[in-house]
């Protein structure tokens, strides 16, 4: 029994891993339904002996009362309902229109409930008759799927569901528009926090998380597609995981900061070091959802140690809700679906979110409101795995050189469920011709002994290929990579769809300036244009070279980007979009050097431009990137910016002297790591808006001083002014780099909307002032012209960078002061001639009394 035993053991092993050589259909399905539809039969019709089932019809028609050209849902089913994966068939609804027209439906149940539901336009005014008839069903004995709780195959016996009709319901259909559908909430504008509310349901167009990897099952998400072409008319969307964009979030629309935290130190040393500066980033979030940014930071424990902190904080305020160490922290967003629909149902049961981290063999799933881990799973024999999309990972498994030419094998497995085993995860096993992983490089690729290249995978899902690029060592004593083979795969099969070589093509970055999408496939060559292959591996096009003489020699980044019907590339001598058409050069952004002796770089005129060697993000049809070289030389350049472009026109939104790695974006808000060791977060803010009066008590025709501030509330600078779009970037460079407001430029406040409210409701437009842009503060004069009681109101409509705010006072207006009566006196007697008279006799007798001294005098003598 023993020998038996063993024996047994080493067949199942072989047998396991025979399985899991195998080629195995790369979708996931559901388990193969045993379903049962009913056959109409009339009463008379149905056997002896058969099970009846006494039935009761219903109907339900919305609205009652419509306007022509409105539409009206039925609703109809029978009692009692079915076994859930029953339905009914032959259901009939009759319709008989004013003028006597009658138009009939007739369709199946759904499963179990014994349903059915249609929409209908009112096409004709007055009244309508609506009735519904059901002609009876039998059933079979048949072995049925199991309802929770039973087996998985469970037998259900012969039975007739006997007929049932409705009485006619009628609806009133007028002349004219009748209100009937919830308005639609327009996007906001204004500053919105997280939990959504149903009522906004037309807000999932911007209620994206972060980082986002597609829908994994088309019949439980929309048609991204579509609703994409209808939210960007004229403009492509595809699915491209690794190309930095990032669909269904609005973006920041300015260079206001929300909040910052420092992550390092950095920044010039100084001293003895001399100009010498370090640029290490400040961090920043891996995920985020539903407005919780989640991080790893270091930090120091109690004890002194250093530990690694698993960190959910707020992304608007940056308040910490919960830390946990020894955490192996996620990267990505699982959503995965509660039990199986009933067949023909369009609602799920659940959906489940979950944070997961796949590494070190270990699939771990956490709970994005505590943190808590939710499962723990080896993915053993595998360490790793490509997150491609929603619950899936791609991984190259090597099996080593006694597989021979089934050694190397593509996994396509979920991370959906619980299973403890890689094996129940497998959804795909497939030969794969390269020892490489998707969207994996510097891997050497072996076909024949003696040949060895090495490799550069790119996938494009929309399409099913991946594309591997191979580029050939053939100068040992330089180390120059120059010649390239060009081959596809099919992603379902793994059958090799094509290899082409082109040993005169001199890659400019064989390991990243590659893409996979639209069904193209594009390289850069080292003469600043790139070649373009379709799925059947011709060469389409050949780009416009790009301009002399840094971008013509294809010197800058590695990163590119892809979105829109666009690619994107930055040089260092701006940023191009290349039409994925036809390779045409749709713009091309660049940044002006105000000092040519600042950088070496210039462009096709000879303006001195400064170099973008980074990567970034795309949202909201915004381009996100800053200013870098490959290997930035010491002192570090001054004056490298943050950089938003418009992706559709090249035009620059904003920059801001914060230059920094951009992290994650999501709900408006976009967090960067700066070059100067703190965590940027730009967005919008909330404002504080205040208002108060000369006097509140005055009397008509006197003029009173409105006046009050409008003041920044965002924690990176609370009570600081509210300031202009146009004054931002400068603003922002003041307050968190230290860095001068330039002479001749003046920051600009923003403006004010001030009303007086009368006591009948009346409303007074007072105009609009504009707030001081240094201090926040605004005043205004006014001249009340009735008496009265009035609320005085200053409001601030907000823009791209504050929500709205606004304040309140009051006063009261009294009647005008009483004139002051002077009383009549009769009119004095004048005087001024007698006095006058008096006057000169007074002189002459003063005269002669001289006179007479001086004779007298004269006489003694």
């Amino acid at each position: 029994m023993h020998n038996k035993a063993v024996k047994f053991a080493i067949l199942l092993a072989f047998l396991l891993v025979t399985s899991a050589m195998m080629l195995v259909p790369t979708p996931v399905e559901a388990q193969g339904l045993l379903t049962q539809a009913s056959e109409p039969l009339s009463p008379d019709q149905v056997p002896a002996g058969v099970f009846r089932v006494k039935t009761e019809a219903f109907l339900s028609v919305r609205p009652t009362k419509l306007g022509v050209g409105q539409t009206f849902l039925v609703n109809f089913w029978i009692t009692p309902p079915l076994h859930r994966y029953r339905k009914l068939t032959g259901y009939k609804v009759t319709m008989v229109k004013p003028d006597g027209e009658t138009k009939t439906v007739t369709m199946d149940s759904y499963f179990a409930d014994a349903t059915a539901w249609f929409e209908w336009i009112a096409d004709k005014a007055g009244t309508w008759k609506i009735k519904f008839e059901f002609p009876g069903g039998y059933f079979a004995k048949a072995n049925l799927t199991g309802s929770l709780g039973e087996p998985s195959v469970i037998e259900r016996g012969e039975c007739y569901y006997e007929p049932a009709s409705t009485d006619w319901m009628e609806i009133e259909v007028i002349e004219g528009y009748v209100a009937l559908s919830w308005p639609e909430s327009p996007l906001p504008t204004d500053y919105w926090r997280r939990p959504i509310p149903p009522e906004h349901r037309e807000w999932w167009s911007i209620g994206g998380n972060y980082p986002w990897r597609g829908p994994a099952n088309s019949e439980y998400t929309p048609n991204w597609k579509t609703l994409w072409d209808k939210l960007y008319p004229n403009t492509n969307i595809y699915y491209s995981p690794d190309y930095a964009f990032v669909p269904w979030v609005q973006a920041p629309g300015s260079a206001h900061v929300v909040w910052k935290r420092q992550g390092a130190l950095s920044g010039i040393i100084g001293g003895e070091f001399g100009r010498l500066c370090l640029t290490t980033g400040g961090g920043s979030p891996s995920i985020i959802y539903q407005g919780r940014c989640y991080q790893s930071v270091t930090k120091v424990a109690a004890d002194g140690s250093v530990k690694s902190v698993w960190q959910c904080y707020d992304l608007r305020t940056g308040e910490i809700y919960w830390e946990r160490t020894g955490v192996s922290a996620p990267s990505y967003i699982e959503y995965e679906f509660g039990a199986q629909p009933i067949p023909g149902a369009e609602a799920f049961v659940s959906v489940t979110v979950s944070l997961i981290y796949i590494g070190g063999g270990r699939l771990i799933k956490y709970d994005p409101w505590n943190g808590n881990v939710r499962g723990n799973y080896s993915i053993s024999p595998l360490t790793t795995g490509y997150y491609y999309k929603n619950g899936y990972c791609l991984t190259v498994r090597d099996l080593g050189a006694q597989a021979g030419e089934q050694r190397y094998r593509l996994l396509n497995w979920t991370t959906f469920g619980t299973a403890t085993s890689l094996t129940a995860r497998i959804v795909g096993n497939i030969t794969w011709p390269w020892n490489i992983q998707p969207f994996s490089y510097d891997r050497t690729i072996t076909y024949a002994p003696g040949t060895s290249l090495i490799g550069n995978l790119r996938i494009d899902f929309e399409e099913n290929i991946a594309y591997n690029l191979e580029a050939w060592v053939h100068e040992p004593h330089t180390g120059v990579h120059y010649g390239i083979n060009v081959s596809a795969v099919d992603l379902k099969t793994g059958q090799l769809l094509w290899r082409k070589e082109y040993p005169d093509f001199f890659p400019f970055s064989w390991s990243t300036c590659i893409i996979a999408d639209h069904g193209k496939f594009v390289v850069l060559d080292m003469n600043g244009t790139w070649w373009c292959w379709d799925r059947n591996g011709n060469v389409v096009w050949k780009s416009e070279r790009m301009a002399y003489p840094w971008s013509a020699a294809s010197f800058g980044a590695y990163s590119r980007f892809s979105a829109y019907g666009m690619f994107f590339w930055g040089g260092y001598d701006g940023v191009y979009a290349f039409n994925w058409t036809n390779g045409k050069i749709v713009w091309k952004y660049e940044y002006p050097a105000p000092y040519p002796y600042e950088v070496p770089y210039i462009d096709e005129n000879g303006t001195s431009v400064y170099p973008f060697m980074a990567g970034g993000l795309i949202a909201d049809g915004k381009l996100y990137i800053y200013n870098n070289e490959h290997t930035p030389s010491q002192p570090i350049t001054r004056g490298w910016k943050l950089h938003c472009i418009d992706v559709f026109t090249g035009k620059g939104i904003w920059n801001v002297t914060l230059p920094g790695s951009i992290g994650a974006i999501a709900d408006g808000y976009m967090a960067v790591s700066g070059m100067d060791g703190y965590m940027y977060v730009f967005g919008k803010g909330k404002s504080q808006t205040t208002v108060t009066v000369s006097q509140d008590v005055v009397s008509k025709g006197s003029t009173i001083l409105i006046k009050g501030t409008v003041l920044d509330m965002s924690p990176a600078q609370p009570g600081t002014p509210c300031v202009a779009k146009e004054s931002m970037s400068t603003w922002m460079e003041y307050l968190h780099r230290q860095l001068p407001i330039p002479d001749g430029v003046i920051i600009k406040g923003v403006p004010v909307t001030l009303c007086a409210i009368s006591e009948n409701g009346e409303v007074i437009d007072l105009g609009t002032v504009t707030t001081n842009g240094y201090y926040g503060t605004f005043a205004y004069a006014w001249t009340p012209e009735k008496e009265g009681t009035y609320t005085i109101v200053a409001s601030f409509m907000g823009d791209e960078s504050y929500g709205s705010s606004a304040a309140a006072t009051a006063i009261t207006v009294g009647p005008p002061p009483a004139e002051i009566e002077i009383p009549e006196y009769p009119t004095p007697t004048d005087y001024t001639p007698m006095l006058t008279a008096l006057a000169i006799a007074v002189i002459v007798v003063a005269i002669l009394v001289v006179y007479a001294i001086v004779s007298i005098r004269k006489l003694r003598k």
